[in-house]
Protein backbone atom coordinates (compact mmCIF):
# COMPACT_ATOMS: atom_id res chain seq x y z
CA UNK A 1 0.00 0.00 0.00
CA UNK A 2 1.33 2.99 -0.99
CA UNK A 3 2.20 5.83 1.71
CA UNK A 4 3.08 9.64 2.22
CA UNK A 5 4.94 11.16 4.54
CA UNK A 6 4.86 14.81 5.40
CA UNK A 7 8.08 16.82 7.41
CA UNK A 8 9.04 20.12 7.69
CA UNK A 9 12.13 21.61 6.03
CA UNK A 10 14.76 22.83 8.35
CA UNK A 11 15.51 25.91 6.42
CA UNK A 12 13.75 28.94 7.01
CA UNK A 13 13.22 31.75 4.13
CA UNK A 14 13.31 35.29 4.65
CA UNK A 15 9.23 35.18 5.51
CA UNK A 16 10.38 32.91 8.45
CA UNK A 17 8.44 30.11 6.92
CA UNK A 18 9.80 26.75 6.42
CA UNK A 19 8.49 24.47 3.26
CA UNK A 20 6.32 21.06 4.06
CA UNK A 21 8.53 18.29 2.19
CA UNK A 22 7.00 14.99 1.10
CA UNK A 23 7.96 11.45 0.80
CA UNK A 24 6.16 9.15 -1.56
CA UNK A 25 6.83 5.09 -0.62
CA UNK A 26 5.73 2.11 -1.72
CA UNK A 27 7.37 -1.62 -2.37
CA UNK A 28 10.61 -0.34 -3.27
CA UNK A 29 9.50 3.01 -4.36
CA UNK A 30 10.63 5.30 -2.04
CA UNK A 31 10.87 8.98 -3.97
CA UNK A 32 11.27 12.49 -1.28
CA UNK A 33 9.73 16.05 -3.25
CA UNK A 34 9.42 19.63 -2.21
CA UNK A 35 5.70 20.40 -1.98
CA UNK A 36 5.94 24.08 -2.72
CA UNK A 37 3.72 25.36 0.31
CA UNK A 38 5.64 27.03 3.22
CA UNK A 39 3.60 27.81 6.89
CA UNK A 40 5.22 29.44 9.48
CA UNK A 41 6.41 26.59 12.43
CA UNK A 42 5.51 28.49 15.20
CA UNK A 43 3.43 31.90 15.62
CA UNK A 44 3.65 33.78 18.83
CA UNK A 45 0.69 35.88 19.69
CA UNK A 46 0.74 39.68 21.47
CA UNK A 47 1.32 38.05 24.59
CA UNK A 48 4.91 36.14 23.74
CA UNK A 49 2.75 33.05 24.03
CA UNK A 50 4.13 30.24 21.13
CA UNK A 51 1.33 28.18 19.14
CA UNK A 52 2.59 25.27 16.91
CA UNK A 53 1.25 25.49 13.63
CA UNK A 54 3.04 22.12 12.17
CA UNK A 55 2.32 19.06 14.35
CA UNK A 56 5.12 17.62 14.97
CA UNK A 57 4.35 14.90 17.70
CA UNK A 58 0.89 13.32 15.73
CA UNK A 59 0.98 10.63 14.21
CA UNK A 60 -0.25 11.85 10.83
CA UNK A 61 1.90 15.42 10.13
CA UNK A 62 -0.29 18.05 9.54
CA UNK A 63 -1.25 21.84 9.55
CA UNK A 64 -2.37 22.80 13.14
CA UNK A 65 -4.79 25.92 12.73
CA UNK A 66 -4.73 27.27 16.50
CA UNK A 67 -8.10 27.89 18.36
CA UNK A 68 -7.25 31.48 20.01
CA UNK A 69 -9.46 32.97 22.49
CA UNK A 70 -9.12 36.06 21.17
CA UNK A 71 -9.09 37.33 17.55
CA UNK A 72 -7.46 40.17 15.85
CA UNK A 73 -6.43 41.00 12.56
CA UNK A 74 -3.26 39.40 12.05
CA UNK A 75 -4.76 35.93 14.13
CA UNK A 76 -7.58 36.37 11.16
CA UNK A 77 -5.05 37.22 8.58
CA UNK A 78 -3.09 34.02 9.88
CA UNK A 79 -6.13 31.89 10.05
CA UNK A 80 -7.11 32.49 6.41
CA UNK A 81 -3.90 31.34 5.17
CA UNK A 82 -3.29 28.61 7.06
CA UNK A 83 -6.69 27.11 6.00
CA UNK A 84 -5.88 27.38 2.49
CA UNK A 85 -2.54 26.01 2.49
CA UNK A 86 -3.80 23.44 4.53
CA UNK A 87 -6.83 23.01 1.91
CA UNK A 88 -3.91 22.92 -1.23
CA UNK A 89 -1.88 20.58 0.82
CA UNK A 90 -4.89 17.66 1.09
CA UNK A 91 -5.56 18.53 -2.77
CA UNK A 92 -1.97 17.93 -3.55
CA UNK A 93 -1.79 14.51 -1.77
CA UNK A 94 -5.30 13.26 -3.19
CA UNK A 95 -3.78 14.00 -6.65
CA UNK A 96 -0.18 12.21 -5.87
CA UNK A 97 -2.51 9.31 -4.58
CA UNK A 98 -5.18 9.63 -7.81
CA UNK A 99 -1.71 9.52 -10.40
CA UNK A 100 0.03 6.41 -8.52
CA UNK A 101 -0.90 3.11 -10.50
CA UNK A 102 0.57 0.28 -8.40
CA UNK A 103 0.05 -2.07 -11.25
CA UNK A 104 2.69 0.51 -13.37
CA UNK A 105 6.21 -1.21 -13.62
CA UNK A 106 8.07 1.54 -14.63
CA UNK A 107 7.75 3.99 -12.13
CA UNK A 108 10.63 6.40 -12.90
CA UNK A 109 13.35 8.07 -10.39
CA UNK A 110 11.50 11.37 -10.92
CA UNK A 111 7.49 10.27 -11.01
CA UNK A 112 6.85 12.35 -7.48
CA UNK A 113 8.21 15.44 -8.91
CA UNK A 114 6.39 15.02 -12.24
CA UNK A 115 3.10 14.45 -10.76
CA UNK A 116 3.43 17.38 -8.19
CA UNK A 117 4.33 19.47 -11.52
CA UNK A 118 0.97 17.92 -12.62
CA UNK A 119 -0.58 18.87 -10.29
CA UNK A 120 0.62 22.88 -10.38
CA UNK A 121 0.64 22.32 -14.06
CA UNK A 122 4.33 23.58 -14.28
CA UNK A 123 7.36 23.05 -16.58
CA UNK A 124 6.12 20.04 -19.71
CA UNK A 125 2.75 20.11 -17.73
CA UNK A 126 2.07 23.70 -18.32
CA UNK A 127 -0.98 24.72 -20.53
CA UNK A 128 0.61 25.03 -24.10
CA UNK A 129 1.35 28.41 -25.28
CA UNK A 130 -1.33 30.83 -25.73
CA UNK A 131 -2.93 30.58 -29.25
CA UNK A 132 -3.03 34.11 -31.34
CA UNK A 133 -6.34 34.28 -30.97
CA UNK A 134 -5.91 34.15 -26.63
CA UNK A 135 -2.53 35.95 -26.71
CA UNK A 136 -1.52 37.65 -23.49
CA UNK A 137 -2.51 41.31 -23.49
CA UNK A 138 1.02 42.46 -22.78
CA UNK A 139 2.66 39.74 -25.32
CA UNK A 140 0.46 41.69 -27.64
CA UNK A 141 1.52 45.14 -26.24
CA UNK A 142 5.46 44.70 -27.10
CA UNK A 143 4.62 43.40 -30.47
CA UNK A 144 2.56 46.03 -31.08
CA UNK A 145 5.15 48.76 -29.79
CA UNK A 146 7.95 46.82 -31.88
CA UNK A 147 5.77 46.67 -35.26
CA UNK A 148 3.25 49.71 -34.90
CA UNK A 149 5.16 52.77 -37.25
CA UNK A 150 5.11 55.85 -34.37
CA UNK A 151 7.37 58.29 -32.90
CA UNK A 152 9.38 57.38 -29.51
CA UNK A 153 6.90 60.23 -27.83
CA UNK A 154 3.92 58.02 -29.00
CA UNK A 155 6.04 55.16 -27.90
CA UNK A 156 6.64 56.53 -24.46
CA UNK A 157 3.10 57.60 -23.89
CA UNK A 158 2.08 53.38 -24.72
CA UNK A 159 4.28 52.57 -22.35
CA UNK A 160 3.01 54.25 -19.53
CA UNK A 161 -0.45 52.73 -20.19
CA UNK A 162 1.03 49.39 -20.57
CA UNK A 163 2.48 50.07 -16.90
CA UNK A 164 -0.83 51.00 -15.75
CA UNK A 165 -2.43 47.67 -17.30
CA UNK A 166 0.03 45.87 -15.26
CA UNK A 167 -0.81 47.53 -12.02
CA UNK A 168 -4.72 47.33 -12.58
CA UNK A 169 -4.01 43.51 -13.70
CA UNK A 170 -2.44 43.21 -10.10
CA UNK A 171 -5.28 45.26 -8.40
CA UNK A 172 -8.14 42.68 -9.30
CA UNK A 173 -5.55 39.74 -7.61
CA UNK A 174 -5.32 41.85 -4.64
CA UNK A 175 -8.58 43.18 -4.23
CA UNK A 176 -11.05 39.91 -6.19
CA UNK A 177 -10.67 36.84 -4.10
CA UNK A 178 -12.41 34.96 -6.47
CA UNK A 179 -9.27 36.30 -9.12
CA UNK A 180 -6.64 36.13 -7.56
CA UNK A 181 -4.99 34.55 -10.64
CA UNK A 182 -6.60 37.07 -12.88
CA UNK A 183 -4.58 37.46 -16.26
CA UNK A 184 -5.49 40.47 -19.30
CA UNK A 185 -5.82 38.45 -22.13
CA UNK A 186 -7.06 40.22 -25.78
CA UNK A 187 -10.12 37.79 -25.33
CA UNK A 188 -11.13 38.75 -21.71
CA UNK A 189 -11.36 42.35 -22.02
CA UNK A 190 -14.64 43.65 -22.09
CA UNK A 191 -16.79 46.65 -21.99
CA UNK A 192 -17.40 45.59 -18.54
CA UNK A 193 -13.37 45.58 -17.90
CA UNK A 194 -12.63 49.05 -19.59
CA UNK A 195 -15.46 50.41 -17.40
CA UNK A 196 -13.81 49.05 -14.53
CA UNK A 197 -10.25 50.36 -15.65
CA UNK A 198 -12.47 53.76 -16.09
CA UNK A 199 -12.80 54.05 -12.27
CA UNK A 200 -9.61 52.71 -11.01
CA UNK A 201 -7.99 55.67 -13.76
CA UNK A 202 -9.78 57.88 -11.16
CA UNK A 203 -9.16 56.02 -7.70
CA UNK A 204 -5.57 55.25 -8.57
CA UNK A 205 -4.37 57.75 -5.80
CA UNK A 206 -6.11 56.58 -3.39
CA UNK A 207 -5.86 52.74 -4.53
CA UNK A 208 -1.68 53.29 -4.08
CA UNK A 209 -2.25 54.01 -0.54
CA UNK A 210 -4.62 50.76 0.35
CA UNK A 211 -2.36 48.24 -1.90
CA UNK A 212 1.11 49.91 -1.34
CA UNK A 213 2.10 45.89 -2.51
CA UNK A 214 1.43 46.88 -5.94
CA UNK A 215 3.71 49.86 -6.83
CA UNK A 216 6.61 47.29 -4.77
CA UNK A 217 5.93 45.01 -7.41
CA UNK A 218 5.51 47.95 -10.28
CA UNK A 219 7.18 50.59 -9.51
CA UNK A 220 7.04 54.16 -10.34
CA UNK A 221 9.17 57.25 -10.40
CA UNK A 222 6.18 58.94 -8.40
CA UNK A 223 2.59 57.86 -6.52
CA UNK A 224 -0.43 58.48 -8.81
CA UNK A 225 -2.27 61.63 -8.88
CA UNK A 226 -5.56 62.56 -9.48
CA UNK A 227 -6.72 62.40 -12.69
CA UNK A 228 -9.10 64.33 -14.77
CA UNK A 229 -11.46 62.62 -17.59
CA UNK A 230 -9.21 64.21 -20.32
CA UNK A 231 -6.58 61.96 -18.86
CA UNK A 232 -9.10 58.86 -18.50
CA UNK A 233 -9.85 59.55 -22.18
CA UNK A 234 -6.41 60.07 -23.32
CA UNK A 235 -5.57 56.46 -21.81
CA UNK A 236 -8.69 54.93 -23.43
CA UNK A 237 -7.85 56.17 -26.41
CA UNK A 238 -4.17 55.16 -27.04
CA UNK A 239 -6.30 51.53 -25.76
CA UNK A 240 -8.73 51.70 -28.96
CA UNK A 241 -6.25 51.88 -31.02
CA UNK A 242 -4.08 48.80 -29.75
CA UNK A 243 -6.65 47.21 -29.87
CA UNK A 244 -8.23 48.07 -33.62
CA UNK A 245 -4.67 47.06 -34.58
CA UNK A 246 -5.08 44.04 -32.46
CA UNK A 247 -8.07 42.99 -34.99
CA UNK A 248 -6.22 43.97 -37.86
CA UNK A 249 -3.31 42.22 -37.58
CA UNK A 250 -5.75 38.98 -36.40
CA UNK A 251 -4.59 39.00 -33.22
CA UNK A 252 -8.06 38.44 -31.61
CA UNK A 253 -11.52 39.12 -32.99
CA UNK A 254 -12.62 41.10 -29.52
CA UNK A 255 -12.83 44.59 -29.85
CA UNK A 256 -14.45 45.68 -26.27
CA UNK A 257 -14.73 49.30 -27.84
CA UNK A 258 -17.91 48.21 -30.02
CA UNK A 259 -19.33 48.83 -26.91
CA UNK A 260 -18.14 51.29 -25.19
CA UNK A 261 -17.76 54.70 -26.41
CA UNK A 262 -14.36 57.14 -25.08
CA UNK A 263 -15.91 60.28 -24.21
CA UNK A 264 -14.85 63.76 -26.32
CA UNK A 265 -11.76 65.58 -24.47
CA UNK A 266 -13.23 68.88 -23.14
CA UNK A 267 -11.03 71.96 -23.28
CA UNK A 268 -11.28 75.59 -21.56
CA UNK A 269 -10.98 78.42 -24.35
CA UNK A 270 -7.54 78.48 -24.62
CA UNK A 271 -4.95 81.70 -22.80
CA UNK A 272 -1.98 83.13 -24.43
CA UNK A 273 0.24 85.98 -23.05
CA UNK A 274 -0.55 89.44 -25.73
CA UNK A 275 2.65 90.65 -28.07
CA UNK A 276 2.73 93.70 -24.92
CA UNK A 277 2.99 90.84 -22.10
CA UNK A 278 5.85 88.82 -24.39
CA UNK A 279 7.67 92.36 -24.83
CA UNK A 280 7.59 93.37 -21.31
CA UNK A 281 8.66 89.96 -20.24
CA UNK A 282 11.75 90.24 -22.60
CA UNK A 283 12.99 93.90 -21.32
CA UNK A 284 12.82 93.17 -17.59
CA UNK A 285 15.85 93.43 -16.16
CA UNK A 286 17.21 89.75 -14.83
CA UNK A 287 20.78 90.62 -15.20
CA UNK A 288 20.12 89.87 -10.82
CA UNK A 289 19.93 86.20 -11.59
CA UNK A 290 21.38 85.44 -14.71
CA UNK A 291 19.94 81.70 -14.38
CA UNK A 292 16.44 82.53 -14.58
CA UNK A 293 17.83 85.12 -17.35
CA UNK A 294 19.10 82.46 -19.65
CA UNK A 295 15.39 80.79 -19.81
CA UNK A 296 13.43 83.82 -20.35
CA UNK A 297 15.13 84.27 -23.44
CA UNK A 298 14.54 80.78 -24.73
CA UNK A 299 10.95 80.90 -23.54
CA UNK A 300 10.93 84.47 -25.43
CA UNK A 301 12.40 82.61 -28.85
CA UNK A 302 10.14 79.70 -28.39
CA UNK A 303 7.42 82.37 -28.46
CA UNK A 304 8.89 83.85 -31.59
CA UNK A 305 9.33 80.44 -33.18
CA UNK A 306 5.83 78.79 -31.43
CA UNK A 307 7.52 75.26 -31.43
CA UNK A 308 6.79 72.18 -29.41
CA UNK A 309 8.89 71.86 -25.99
CA UNK A 310 10.41 68.51 -27.87
CA UNK A 311 11.48 70.20 -30.45
CA UNK A 312 12.76 73.48 -29.24
CA UNK A 313 15.19 70.62 -27.13
CA UNK A 314 16.12 68.90 -29.91
CA UNK A 315 17.65 72.43 -31.19
CA UNK A 316 21.14 72.46 -32.42
CA UNK A 317 22.67 75.34 -34.52
CA UNK A 318 22.28 73.35 -37.60
CA UNK A 319 18.61 73.85 -37.64
CA UNK A 320 19.14 77.89 -38.44
CA UNK A 321 19.30 77.98 -42.16
CA UNK A 322 19.18 81.08 -44.45
CA UNK A 323 17.54 83.56 -41.28
CA UNK A 324 15.01 80.88 -40.38
CA UNK A 325 14.71 77.90 -38.37
CA UNK A 326 13.69 74.82 -40.06
CA UNK A 327 12.69 71.27 -38.24
CA UNK A 328 11.06 68.45 -38.84
CA UNK A 329 8.18 68.75 -36.22
CA UNK A 330 8.50 65.63 -33.75
CA UNK A 331 4.76 64.53 -34.08
CA UNK A 332 4.69 64.16 -37.43
CA UNK A 333 8.24 62.57 -37.92
CA UNK A 334 7.41 59.19 -38.13
CA UNK A 335 3.80 59.61 -40.11
CA UNK A 336 4.24 62.26 -42.86
CA UNK A 337 7.13 64.28 -42.09
CA UNK A 338 6.21 68.03 -42.28
CA UNK A 339 9.16 70.60 -42.68
CA UNK A 340 8.39 73.45 -40.82
CA UNK A 341 10.49 76.84 -41.85
CA UNK A 342 9.42 79.79 -39.32
CA UNK A 343 11.58 83.15 -40.52
CA UNK A 344 14.11 84.80 -37.80
CA UNK A 345 12.71 88.28 -37.19
CA UNK A 346 14.45 91.28 -35.08
CA UNK A 347 13.79 89.87 -31.34
CA UNK A 348 14.84 86.00 -32.10
CA UNK A 349 17.78 86.99 -33.99
CA UNK A 350 19.11 89.15 -31.36
CA UNK A 351 18.52 86.13 -28.74
CA UNK A 352 20.48 83.87 -31.32
CA UNK A 353 23.35 86.31 -31.40
CA UNK A 354 23.40 86.27 -27.34
CA UNK A 355 24.27 83.53 -26.93
CA UNK A 356 26.21 82.57 -30.21
CA UNK A 357 29.33 82.02 -27.88
CA UNK A 358 27.74 78.41 -26.33
CA UNK A 359 29.60 75.71 -26.95
CA UNK A 360 27.27 73.07 -26.25
CA UNK A 361 25.56 70.80 -29.13
CA UNK A 362 22.09 72.34 -28.45
CA UNK A 363 21.04 75.57 -29.49
CA UNK A 364 20.72 76.70 -25.88
CA UNK A 365 22.02 75.87 -22.43
CA UNK A 366 18.70 73.56 -21.75
CA UNK A 367 17.89 72.55 -18.22
CA UNK A 368 15.42 69.46 -17.57
CA UNK A 369 11.68 70.60 -18.98
CA UNK A 370 10.29 70.68 -15.22
CA UNK A 371 12.87 73.65 -14.22
CA UNK A 372 12.01 74.99 -17.35
CA UNK A 373 8.50 75.52 -16.43
CA UNK A 374 9.26 76.99 -12.79
CA UNK A 375 11.87 79.11 -14.42
CA UNK A 376 9.07 80.05 -16.58
CA UNK A 377 6.70 81.20 -13.68
CA UNK A 378 9.46 83.00 -11.69
CA UNK A 379 9.96 85.16 -14.58
CA UNK A 380 6.52 85.70 -15.16
CA UNK A 381 5.71 86.27 -11.22
CA UNK A 382 9.33 89.07 -11.51
CA UNK A 383 7.85 90.97 -14.52
CA UNK A 384 4.53 91.43 -12.86
CA UNK A 385 2.70 89.53 -15.75
CA UNK A 386 -0.13 88.48 -13.22
CA UNK A 387 -3.42 88.77 -15.46
CA UNK A 388 -6.36 86.72 -14.17
CA UNK A 389 -7.77 84.28 -16.48
CA UNK A 390 -10.22 81.54 -16.88
CA UNK A 391 -9.27 78.32 -16.92
CA UNK A 392 -10.55 74.64 -16.82
CA UNK A 393 -10.08 72.44 -13.94
CA UNK A 394 -9.33 68.96 -15.22
CA UNK A 395 -10.34 67.09 -12.01
CA UNK A 396 -14.05 68.73 -11.49
CA UNK A 397 -14.04 70.42 -15.40
CA UNK A 398 -15.26 73.60 -13.81
CA UNK A 399 -13.96 76.89 -14.60
CA UNK A 400 -11.61 78.87 -11.82
CA UNK A 401 -9.61 81.83 -12.23
CA UNK A 402 -6.29 82.02 -11.68
CA UNK A 403 -3.02 84.46 -12.01
CA UNK A 404 -1.21 83.69 -15.32
CA UNK A 405 2.43 83.49 -13.62
CA UNK A 406 0.61 80.31 -11.96
CA UNK A 407 0.03 78.83 -14.81
CA UNK A 408 2.58 79.53 -16.92
CA UNK A 409 4.72 77.00 -18.56
CA UNK A 410 6.31 76.09 -21.93
CA UNK A 411 3.65 75.23 -23.89
CA UNK A 412 2.11 79.01 -23.52
CA UNK A 413 4.84 79.91 -26.30
CA UNK A 414 3.23 78.03 -28.57
CA UNK A 415 -0.11 79.29 -27.77
CA UNK A 416 1.29 83.06 -27.63
CA UNK A 417 2.71 82.43 -31.28
CA UNK A 418 -0.18 80.65 -32.23
CA UNK A 419 -2.94 83.12 -30.59
CA UNK A 420 -1.27 86.25 -32.01
CA UNK A 421 -0.76 85.07 -35.59
CA UNK A 422 -3.98 84.06 -36.07
CA UNK A 423 -5.60 87.20 -34.16
CA UNK A 424 -3.75 88.98 -37.11
CA UNK A 425 -4.60 86.26 -40.37
CA UNK A 426 -7.30 84.43 -39.28
CA UNK A 427 -6.02 81.71 -41.77
CA UNK A 428 -5.68 78.46 -39.69
CA UNK A 429 -3.47 77.00 -42.90
CA UNK A 430 -1.10 79.70 -43.04
CA UNK A 431 -0.71 79.76 -39.32
CA UNK A 432 -0.17 75.92 -39.33
CA UNK A 433 2.53 76.01 -41.93
CA UNK A 434 4.26 77.92 -39.15
CA UNK A 435 3.18 76.48 -36.34
CA UNK A 436 3.71 72.80 -37.61
CA UNK A 437 0.00 72.00 -37.11
CA UNK A 438 -1.40 69.71 -39.45
CA UNK A 439 -4.23 71.04 -41.86
CA UNK A 440 -7.72 70.96 -40.81
CA UNK A 441 -6.51 70.87 -37.03
CA UNK A 442 -9.33 71.53 -34.64
CA UNK A 443 -6.96 73.54 -32.43
CA UNK A 444 -7.63 76.60 -34.60
CA UNK A 445 -11.38 76.36 -33.32
CA UNK A 446 -10.69 77.61 -29.72
CA UNK A 447 -8.41 79.75 -30.30
CA UNK A 448 -11.52 81.47 -32.92
CA UNK A 449 -13.40 81.30 -29.58
CA UNK A 450 -11.67 84.23 -28.39
CA UNK A 451 -11.08 86.54 -31.11
CA UNK A 452 -13.14 89.21 -29.60
CA UNK A 453 -11.25 91.79 -32.36
CA UNK A 454 -12.85 89.56 -34.80
CA UNK A 455 -16.42 89.32 -33.18
CA UNK A 456 -16.22 93.08 -32.74
CA UNK A 457 -15.64 93.16 -36.80
CA UNK A 458 -18.74 90.95 -37.48
CA UNK A 459 -21.16 92.59 -35.37
CA UNK A 460 -20.04 96.12 -36.96
CA UNK A 461 -21.16 94.27 -40.60
CA UNK A 462 -24.32 94.31 -39.11
CA UNK A 463 -24.45 98.43 -39.05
Amino acid sequence: MATIYLRLSTKVDTTKKQEILIRFSHGKIDQFAKTGIFIPAVFVDENGKKWNIWDFEAKEDKIVIPNFRVWNNEKKALKQYLTEQSDKLKSLTNSIGNLFDPKDKNIVSDWLVNSIDKFYQRGEYAPKKETEQNQSFFDACDEFLEKYNQSEVRKKNYRVVVRTMRRYELYIRLSVKEKQDFTLQLDNITSETLQDLSKFLRREHEICVEYPEIYEKCPQFHNPKPRGQNTINDVMKRLRTFFLWAVDNEKTQNNPFKKYSVEECVYGTPYYITIEERNRLYNTDLSHRPTLEVQRDIFIFQCLIGCRIADLYKFTKQNVINGAIEYIARKTKDGRPVTVRVPLNTISKAILEKYADFEGKTLFPYISEQKYNYAIKSAFTVAGITRPVVTLDPLTRESVIRPMNEIASSHLARRCFVGNLYKQVKDPNLVGALSGHKEGSRAFARYREIDEDLKNELVKMLE
